[in-house]
Parts: C-alpha cells; sequence; structure tokens
C-alpha cells in the first residue's frame, strides 16, 4: 500500500509532515517509529516480528558492552551474540541456498540485508566506545526500522540519525518545496527513464544471442544507467522525503559517472554501503597499515564482501572481484601513469580526464553484466556476442531490443540525456533547485508546468516495476 512506487507513499510522507512538527521534538522518535511500523506493515508484515526480534537480541548484547574496569577486557561473548542476532537471519534466509538447494527462493523479510548491518554497525560503535548503548529498546528499533532506509538504504549510523529525531527543527516552506521537488525528480527517474530501459535491457539479457554488437554495447552501458537512475532515484525519493522532516540523511551518490577511478566511483557510488565497508571491514582487516600486498589482499576481500552481500550467488562475487582487481590495478600502476602525464604535460587536459571517465565507465559497465546475467554462462554469452557477433543496427532496428517505435526510442534516449545533462550541471557545483527557486515567481511556474508536462509524457506510470535494489 504505502511502497515507494506507488501512489500511496505521497500521500504518506504529506499526511506524515504535519504530524511531525505538531510533536514536540523529544517525542518525534515515536512518530517515526510508528511511521516505519505503518510502513513495514503495509508491505511485508511478516517481516516485522524478525525485524523485532533481531533488534531486541542485539539491543540486550549492547547493554552488557559497557566499558569494562582498567585491566579487564570487554565481554567479547555478548558482541558474538549481538552479531550472530544480526547476521543470523541474513546467512539463514539469503544465503542457505547456496549450501543446499531446496533452500533457495526463501521468504525474505523486507530490508533483511539494510537491517542487518545498521544493527551491526550499531553494535560495534558500542563495542569500540564511540557510543553508549541505547537504554531504550523502542529507540534501537525505531532506528532499525526507519522506513527512510529500510527498503535500500542508505545506511545511517546511530550517531547520526536518532539525535535529529530530537533536533527542534521547526517547519520551514522552502525546505518543504526543495523536498518535493527532490522527489519529483528521484520519481522521473525511476518511472520516466528506469523503467523504460527495463524493457530493453530485460530482452536483450533474455537471449544475447539474438543481437549484435551494437545492440549488446548499446545495452550494457544502457543497464548501467538503468540502475543508476533507479537506485539514485529511490535515494532521492526518500531523502527528498527526510528535507521535508528537516533530516539530513547520507548522500548516496555523487555523480558517478565522471569517476576517473575505480577508487573515485566507489566513492561516488552506494556511498554508504561503501563508507560501511571501509569502516566494518577494510580498516578492521587491516587497511593500508600493513603493507602493500596486504592492502590489496583486504581491498579484494572488502569487494569479494560487497559481492556476497547482494546475493549469495556467483556472478556477485565475480562483480565483486572484477571491481577489486581493478582498484588493485589502477593503485599499482598509479605512479606509472603519473610520470607519464607529467613527460607529456597532461596534468590538465581535459580530454584526458573525459578519456578516463569513458574508460571507468566501459569497466563498471563490463563488470555489471555480471552483475545483472542470471548466472556465469549467461554473463559470458553475452560478453562473447560482443566480441564475435558482426552487425551495426543498434538504431536502424531498434524494434529488436523490446522498443515498438521510434517514439519510445527518442524517449528513452531523451530521458538518458536529461539525466546525464542535470548530473554535469551538478559536477560543476550548480544547484538546479537552489537556482530555480531564485527565479522570478512566473519563471519559476514556467519551468514547474514544463517539468511537470515532461514528466507526464515520459512516465512509465502503469509498468508497476519496484526497485531493482529491493531485492538485495
Amino acid at each position: 500500500m504505502f511502497a515507494i512506487t506507488s501512489i500511496g507513499f505521497p500521500l504518506f510522507a504529506l499526511l506524515l509532515v504535519p504530524l511531525w512538527y505538531r510533536t514536540a521534538p523529544a517525542r518525534r522518535w515515536c512518530v517515526m517509529l510508528a511511521a516505519s511500523g505503518v510502513f513495514y506493515l503495509s508491505i511485508d508484515p511478516p517481516g516485522l516480528p524478525l525485524l523485532a526480534a533481531a533488534t531486541a537480541v542485539v539491543w540486550l548484547a549492547a547493554k552488557r558492552l559497557n566499558p569494562e574496569p582498567a585491566g579487564r577486557a570487554k565481554p567479547r561473548f555478548w558482541l558474538a551474540v549481538g552479531l550472530a542476532a544480526a547476521l543470523g537471519p541474513l546467512l539463514a534466509l539469503k544465503y542457505s541456498g547456496v549450501v543446499y538447494a531446496p533452500f533457495r527462493g526463501l521468504w525474505q523479510p523486507l530490508g533483511l540485508a539494510y537491517f542487518s548491518l545498521q544493527l551491526i554497525s550499531y553494535l560495534v560503535d558500542v563495542y569500540r566506545g564511540q557510543i553508549g548503548p541505547e537504554p531504550r529498546y523502542s529507540r534501537l528499533l525505531c532506528y532499525a526500522a526507519c522506513f527512510l532506509s529500510i527498503t535500500q538504504g542508505p545506511f545511517s549510523r546511530y550517531d547520526q540519525l536518532m539525535p535529529q529525531l530530537a533536533a527542534p527543527t521547526a517547519f520551514v516552506p522552502a525546505r518543504f518545496y526543495s523536498g518535493v521537488q527532490r522527489m519529483a525528480w528521484g520519481y522521473f527517474k525511476k518511472l520516466a527513464v528506469a523503467d523504460r530501459a527495463s524493457v530493453v535491457v530485460a530482452a536483450v539479457f533474455a537471449a544475447p544471442a539474438d543481437f549484435d554488437r551494437s545492440q549488446l554495447l548499446f545495452v550494457m552501458a544502457l543497464y548501467v544507467l538503468q540502475l543508476y537512475a533507479d537506485f539514485s532515484g529511490y535515494t532521492d525519493i526518500v531523502l527528498g522525503t527526510g528535507e521535508m522532516l528537516g533530516l539530513q540523511l547520507p548522500e548516496n551518490f555523487r555523480q558517478p559517472f565522471f569517476a576517473v577511478s575505480i577508487k573515485d566511483f566507489w566513492q561516488r557510488w552506494h556511498i554508504s554501503l561503501s563508507a560501511w565497508l571501509r569502516d566494518y571491514v577494510y580498516i578492521p582487516l587491516g587497511g593500508n597499515r600493513r603493507g602493500r600486498l596486504r592492502k590489496y589482499g583486504n581491498l579484494l576481500v572488502t569487494f569479494l564482501v560487497s559481492g556476497a552481500w547482494h546475493a549469495g550467488m556467483l556472478t556477485y562475487l565475480v562483480w565483486g572481484a572484477l571491481h577489486g582487481v581493478f582498484q588493485i590495478v589502477g593503485d599499482a600502476t598509479a605512479g606509472l601513469r603519473g610520470s607519464v602525464v607529467r613527460r607529456f604535460g597532461w596534468e590538465r587536459s581535459r580530454l584526458r580526464r573525459a578519456f578516463r571517465c569513458l574508460f571507468v565507465f566501459f569497466l563498471v559497465s563490463v563488470a555489471f553484466v555480471f552483475f545483472r546475467a542470471p548466472d556465469l554462462a549467461a554473463a559470458c554469452r553475452f560478453l562473447q556476442g560482443i566480441l564475435c557477433s558482426p552487425g551495426h543496427a543498434v538504431f536502424s532496428e531498434y524494434w529488436r531490443i523490446g522498443l515498438i517505435s521510434r517514439l519510445d526510442l527518442l524517449l528513452l534516449l531523451t530521458g538518458v540525456a536529461i539525466v546525464l545533462a542535470v548530473e554535469l550541471i551538478h559536477a560543476k557545483g550548480v544547484s538546479l533547485r537552489r537556482w530555480v527557486a531564485a527565479r522570478p515567481r512566473p519563471v519559476r511556474w514556467m519551468l514547474y508546468e514544463g517539468a511537470i508536462f515532461t514528466f507526464l509524457l515520459m512516465g512509465q506510470f502503469l509498468s508497476g516495476g519496484s526497485f531493482l535494489y529491493a531485492r538485495f
């Protein structure tokens, strides 16, 4: 009923705003807990008891991780108990099918992979002494079940989110309108770009042998753009909702297609997951403190964990391994590349930067073939088709890639161009929302009406597609 792709969610958010600001700041976490409960129950009622039980065990374990007197070790037993409670459902429901085939396709509660990692971050932060244990179970449940992150993130840290719920923020119309605009932009990305692109991507990945090289290359790039429009569109919707409530949630994307290296890409793509993996996997493994070889091993393990977190399938491990290898090779050759660049005076070359962005996009696109393909054999067939299939008919035979008219192709390409143009403007340091807000009222309303018309023209409102990352 209140799924973010449904018409019910904007209404849910609009009804929540007046209730939020009419509630005393000290009690707003109760409103968030109630809203999150309604949101969760409307989508996956059986999952809520599991979330509540895992949170209860983590809460009890964290209360026993208070700093011990000098000379005594912290009770690692309770850390293990809490980690087992947070990871147990994830391992049992998501990965048991890898070990025992009949368990494949087991029910997975909403947000399983997300609330598991958030509970782990809370527990580990308490164990490290970075935050104190939460005395009230209901407040920890509010954090774990927060509807702004339970579906697809972004991952929030306990000490970042919970204090904001009690902040004495007042309703600010300009902030509210800005949040609505960000939500609308997220829905445009999802409905006008991602859902339209999904038709093409699904058709080609279902039978890659039926398509020529240009069509496969086109769809390989299009899938990355589809995934970005889908995932960042969701993020814009929930961050816009948070902005309406006066909450500042972590940014999850920062113009990833302008990355000049794989390391730079992961500082721009799914930023909150990258930060979680850095703080709770890479650094505990030793980070870069124990020599170059150990650093590269830690990087590879971290990316393998990232792949395994997405799904218990070999394709995701290959996807993670490729990103790890790409980053290791990039780091190992940085000195050589730097000396060549300095020798030829290319430090400030725009052409060089553009080439690096395109090269990184190509590497990312190749890796995402494994992310999208149902198995390794299908991924290899797709890449083999790029290398071996002749022909260049991607635009002349558009109907063969799932489209039915030239208008469909035009709308798809226009949507992609709009998203990339906005990304370029933001990369230049210009905020379109602030720019629009600074225009005279007649200009603003003209822009709003143009945006609404474009959205209604290009949106796929009856597609009924869920967000891609919701299945993780």
